[in-house]
């Protein structure tokens, strides 16, 4: 034992006396500390224990309001969930808060859920904005299409979603069908660069006999620019009463199928284009392993 531990232990008590008398005046740990000379920081608060730190050296705690709110809420009711709702903190520090006042009375199954569904609120919300907030930034990283480009990308479009030609049933027409509105623009801005003349191209809509049929068909031809009365006859799929669908709704507008007259010339360029495209794309990975 040093001496200085010693003398401590010698003294305790008349050093606990008049730690006490300075707490009490109102002096931080830090004042007892300089006045007493005593510089161990374990025995420093053994010879205050029990004696509050005066309000000035209390530090402004952020979650004061919190738990002031918190106990107003649970007195009038509110479970942890909701409560959690309400102030978007844990239910940890709610528990620790409120521990010693009553419980509410037992929620229904519909509260349960109504509650369930607010709490995930801020979360969709959140994740939303991060989707928006990528979504917007790759949109801006493709910048001006060249024409080799949109070229290419149209070619590459047109095999994944046109009609083509098969040994067993000869098709050599091109024929494009799909619901995206997007995909439709890129087609026609590519059918533009290829020079397909506005009147070789027919336009007409697919669509589910149940849905709003005249709605659809203004939509679609509001979209390639021409008046509804052009379109050609609506093709509608029949309702099978068993089947549950999922394209119902305002934004449920069947598809366009977009067909280009006297196309067996351009189709057999497409099928040369997109075998072009493969053999390039199998070169430059081959370039690339060497």
């Amino acid at each position: 034992m040093t001496t200085e531990t010693s003398r401590y232990a010698a003294d305790f008590e008349t050093l606990r006396e008049q730690a006490v008398a300075l707490r009490r005046e109102g002096l931080s740990l830090r004042q007892i500390r300089d006045r007493l000379k005593v510089f161990n920081n374990d025995l420093l608060h053994r010879l205050v224990k029990g004696e509050p730190p005066p309000e000035w050296t209390k530090r402004p705690n952020a979650k004061d309001d919190l738990r002031a709110k918190a106990r107003e809420l649970r007195l009038q009711g509110m479970t942890y969930d909701q409560i959690q709702v309400e102030l978007g903190c844990s239910k940890s520090s709610i528990s620790l808060w409120v521990r010693d006042l009553p419980k509410p009375e037992p929620r229904t199954r519909e509260q349960a859920s109504e509650i369930a569904k607010r709490g995930w609120e801020p979360t969709l919300r959140r994740r939303e904005e991060e989707r928006r907030k990528v979504k917007a930034s790759a949109a801006a990283e493709i910048g001006e299409l060249s024409t080799r480009e949109l070229m290419m990308l149209g070619t590459s479009l047109y095999w994944a979603e046109g009609t083509k030609d098969k040994p067993h049933a000869r098709r050599e027409r091109v024929t494009f069908v799909n619901s995206d509105p997007g995909m439709i623009r890129v087609f026609l801005a590519w059918l533009d660069l290829l020079d397909i003349e506005p009147e070789r191209r027919c336009y007409y809509v697919m669509i589910h006999e149940t849905a709003d049929i005249a709605g659809a068909e203004k939509y679609w031809a509001d979209l390639v620019g021409i008046d509804a009365s052009r379109l050609g006859k609506t093709t509608l799929k029949r309702h099978n009463p068993t089947t549950v669908r999922k394209n119902v709704g305002e934004s449920y507008r069947g598809c366009l199928v977009v067909r280009v007259r006297d196309s067996a010339d351009l189709y057999r360029r497409i099928e040369g284009w997109w075998y072009g495209i493969v053999g390039a794309a199998s070169a430059a990975v081959q370039q690339n392993r060497t």
